[in-house]
């Protein structure tokens, strides 16, 4: 059983841990901004997307490092640049309705979902059961509610 005082410290623990998290990802985003120059919007959306909940266990302490990560079943969690040059080329805005093919782990829609706000929405399809089950996850965890993951063949798109 825990005491109060060992449950006080891991509280401090997990704080600690997020406040690293959040540094690392201003780091990763001010690093991008440099060279892609960023909308203001999409940097914002960057910033509020904490990508080490959208990585397993393994892969959290490379998190906020530009480059593609293992999510399992032989798929990887697209590079922070290139979630921010497809969702600056999208000009996605409040309101829009995304269909995404390839939800992955849920980062790249939680970013798209940033940026079409709560009066849009976005609809990522999955085909692998795990993942389309670890994204949803993520993605509850977190606090989405206008993102739905569909677990289906999306090459053919989705209606």
């Amino acid at each position: 059983m825990f005491s109060e005082e060992g449950r006080g410290e891991e509280k401090n623990k997990r704080e600690r841990e997020e406040e690293i998290f959040e540094a690392m990802r201003r780091r990763l985003v001010d690093n991008l901004e440099a060279y892609l120059q960023l909308e203001e919007h999409v940097r914002e959306a960057l910033l509020r997307v904490p990508r080490h909940k959208f990585v397993p266990e393994y892969e959290k302490k490379a998190a906020y490092i530009d480059r593609p990560l293992d999510i399992g079943h032989g798929q990887t969690i697209s590079a922070p640049h290139m979630v921010a040059i497809m969702c600056e080329l999208l000009e996605l805005s409040e309101g829009h309705k995304v269909l995404e093919v390839g939800t992955g782990s849920g980062y790249n829609a939680a970013v798209m979902g940033e940026l079409v706000g709560e009066t849009g929405h976005v609809y990522t399809v999955e085909r692998l059961d795990a993942l389309a089950n670890f994204a949803r996850e993520n993605l509850r965890n977190i606090g989405y509610k206008n993102i739905t993951v569909v677990l289906d063949d999306g090459s053919m798109g989705y209606s």
